[in-house]
């Protein structure tokens, strides 16, 4: 019965004071909306950022030749360096650090593609089949070309979606033979990209040891892709790279420093750096969010003040009669933490829903071929909704407090003697 008695006498006060009631919750609402909507918008721009990162695993690296810049050992600058196969052997077995390989041998610009009386110019990359995971090839039918493709030397590609639109139209492809540059292949698979660069769709994948025999490659190797040991700093992802291109440049005679004889990129590494920078944009804005959350808990902290000085005379009197601290104090707690929560629970929903609402309208976008979104997912996860209730429940209950312990120790004379 007494706890009936507090929570009536509690709407009771909000009754009598309704719009003083609503600018203080107000302010809490406006500061957990705004939390929220900072945090989803954080999280938007951290997706879209992966999501272009995605195009390729994060632990890829280019490796490529060019001509040296820097005499080394007697030998002049102006050397061209050349990659080999014998560089696939020592990377894939020697290289500890490296967990899947590819080479690259380069066809010259685009080559041309016919079936039928149809025909069109497309580029054709060459590879071993780990490529597929590296560079996360999608695949809408058949399959990727495999190690009896290349140890058999079999004239069998994968075409991009464009290419099948522009030679089969509607016509079943997987299985029909094409001429690139006169020589006939079997097609075995399509590939599509639907949500990256979409001149993707315009390439065609081959074996590289068909490419290198069919087309006078000799054991000339142009690129390396690869992918490297997962590691969680910068600092060790350019170990790594310095160590490859330490030990290329040892089997080829040129100085690590370099740069124009071996060139190299390693996506690793900007990927760490690039999710650090999001971890400290995140941090910055809950620094924000909870600033002017606390800016609204203040002003709950002053209307409570306000209350308990209109009150005194009848805190007096409840003291007076028999009142304990701990009755008084929980009346000013339960005022404040209720307003606190239930405005705050308002703001949280409504920020939520807002990001859900974006959320749905870039993935109807994203669903009509928009390209290059840089904004993606930008909801508030159920955690950090549960964490920033949790925030609010202990941000009331603190704003309440001081307030309240004023209330309790005042003495019945002195709330008597309040004018």
């Amino acid at each position: 019965m007494f706890d009936v008695d507090i929570w009536q006498e509690i709407f009771s006060t909000i009754r009598k004071n309704k719009l003083r009631t609503f600018l203080t919750g107000f302010s809490v609402a406006w500061g957990i909306f705004m939390l929220m909507i900072l945090l989803g918008s954080g999280n938007g721009l951290s997706n879209g950022v992966k999501e272009q990162f995605a195009q390729n695993a994060v632990n890829i690296m280019w490796m490529w030749t060019g001509e040296t810049s820097i005499p080394y050992n007697g030998l002049k600058e102006g050397r061209p360096i050349k990659f080999n196969n014998q560089d696939y052997d020592f990377l894939r077995t020697k290289e500890s650090d490296i967990e899947k390989i590819s080479s690259r041998y380069y066809l010259p610009g685009d080559i041309l593609y016919s079936y039928g009386k149809e025909y069109g110019s497309f580029e054709t990359s060459t590879c071993y089949p780990s490529l597929k995971d590296m560079e996360n090839i999608n695949l809408t039918t058949g399959r990727f070309i495999n190690e009896m493709d290349m140890m058999e030397f079999r004239k069998v590609v994968v075409i991009g979606d464009d290419i099948k639109k522009a030679l089969f139209k509607e016509e079943d492809p997987i299985g029909k033979y094409i001429r690139i540059g006169g020589v006939p292949f079997n097609v075995i698979g399509i590939s599509k990209d639907k949500r990256r660069n979409q001149d993707n769709n315009r390439q065609a994948y081959i074996p590289f040891s068909t490419a290198q025999r069919i087309f006078n490659g000799g054991d000339r190797v142009h690129t390396f892709t690869v992918t490297t040991s997962m590691v969680k700093t910068t600092e060790e992802a350019e170990a790594i790279s310095d160590k490859i291109r330490k030990d290329m440049a040892k089997r080829h005679d040129f100085d690590p420093n370099d740069k124009r004889a071996m060139g190299s990129f390693n996506m690793l590494t900007e990927y760490i750096r690039t999710m650090k920078i999001f971890q400290a944009i995140n941090l910055f804005v809950w620094i924000i969010g909870i600033g002017t959350l606390i800016a609204g808990i203040v002003g709950v902290s002053n209307i409570m003040l306000i209350l308990i000085k209109e009150r005194t005379r009848e805190i007096g009197i409840r003291k007076a009669i028999g009142a304990t601290p701990f009755s008084v104090i929980s009346l000013v707690l339960l005022e404040s933490v209720l307003i606190t929560t239930v405005a705050g629970y308002i703001g949280l929903v409504m920020g939520v829903g807002i990001m859900e609402l974006v959320n749905m309208a870039l993935m109807k976008a994203a669903a009509g071929g928009a390209e290059n979104v840089f904004f993606v997912n930008p909801t508030v996860d159920f955690r950090t909704a549960v964490t920033a209730t949790l925030i609010l429940v202990f941000s009331g209950a603190l704003a309440g407090y001081l307030p309240a312990r004023k209330a309790a120790n005042v003495t019945p004379i002195e709330a008597l003697r309040d004018e």
